[in-house]
């Protein structure tokens, strides 16, 4: 562990140095004050939001902050490996004592270090929220240790993308893409996913005429199964954040039941806050996903269910987070019998 800290604490000290990510940070926070100044002049001219101020804040905030985490965070660790190795100073950690876990782990620790010094950089931000009303304490622990989490794992790629890859534009072109793979790339699969599994089924009505014969009418419908798509989901960033969040709870909870496939499921959930919750509303959207077609309008109203979709989703991305640390540390190993062409040690 040691080595790890002294690799961190040497990747710290020449950002610090390079004295550019002070002002990235600078304009990470006026970016935010901006975003966040625009927002509550909307609310307050907005009649149906005035008793949800706080919450719209700050879950129109953290969607945000996370988006542009995402364009900002591949940059710190895109070029951390391949780029020392261009430089000629990767060699000079190899050649010592520290293993290539340290090496890894300590370029790792610095750019998920680094990351969370942006994130808190918000956090004058979400006290703002916090004032306005409507967003409990734990729903602040737990959305920041989320984010933490997502922003570790997209440091973790690209840091895998830089020792994989022998050229630093390269590996921030996958890294972005990575990105995007995540995000709208799962959105694109889950609609084409989805309509490739859409099934038609007939319907059968009654028409109230008592002189009809039974089942004479009947019609066509064309259903969407996601309930056998929504696993694509799970691993978008935005909806893990938004899942994950705890349900912003006002009135007592509420239970349904519901018939189906021959049994009686019932859904005793926290009845959510009356008006607008943007990180509720995506929760209750895609836990409705996961239920058969017809119960998904219901479920939705009713809070979304127990289906919940971020651990599932979590996890995935923790464990390709892990994967490709575990690539950089392979590709860290000395010695090496071959290198890539054009690649050189020191």
């Amino acid at each position: 562990m040691s080595g790890v800290l002294t690799v961190a604490r040497l990747e710290l000290t020449v950002r610090v140095r390079a004295g550019r990510w002070r002002w990235l940070l600078a304009a990470w926070f006026v970016i935010l004050v901006g975003f966040t100044t625009l927002l509550r002049l909307a609310v307050s001219h907005a009649h149906n939001l005035q008793g949800n101020v706080g919450t719209v804040m700050y879950g129109g905030l953290q969607l945000f902050l996370l988006a542009l985490a995402l364009l900002v965070m591949p940059a710190l660790t895109a070029q951390s490996v391949n780029g020392d190795r261009e430089r000629g100073t990767l060699g000079v950690l190899q050649v010592t004592r520290l293993s290539a876990f340290d090496i890894a782990g300590g370029k790792l620790l610095a750019a998920w270090g680094t990351a969370c010094i942006f994130l808190l950089a918000s956090a004058p931000l979400v006290a703002w929220s916090m004032v306005e009303k409507g967003v409990p304490a734990i729903r602040v622990v737990i959305v920041t240790l989320v984010v933490a989490l997502l922003l570790g794992v997209i440091c973790a790629i690209s840091l895998g993308l830089s020792a994989l890859l022998a050229r630093g534009t390269t590996s921030s072109v996958l890294s972005y893409l990575s990105v995007f793979a995540l995000t709208l790339g799962t959105l694109i699969v889950f609609g084409l996913a989805t309509a490739a599994t859409t099934q038609t089924r007939v319907v059968h009505f009654s028409t109230g005429d008592p002189s009809a014969p039974a089942g004479c009418c009947s019609s066509e419908e064309t259903v969407a199964r996601t309930d056998l798509t929504w696993w694509i989901l799970a691993p978008n960033p935005f909806v893990v954040l938004a899942d994950a969040a705890p349900v912003v709870v006002e009135r007592p909870p509420i239970c349904r039941s519901f018939r189906t496939r021959g049994s009686i499921r019932t859904f005793c959930t926290p009845q959510p806050q009356s008006g607008v919750d943007p990180l509720g509303d995506i929760s209750r959207s895609v836990r409705s996903l996961r239920s058969p077609p017809g119960l998904q309008s219901n479920i939705a109203r009713s809070g979304g269910g127990e289906d919940l979709v971020w651990p599932y989703g979590l996890g995935f991305d923790v464990l390709l987070g892990g994967f490709m640390f575990g690539v950089a540390t392979r590709r860290l190993r000395t010695p090496r019998r071959t290198l890539p062409r054009g690649v050189r040690l020191a």
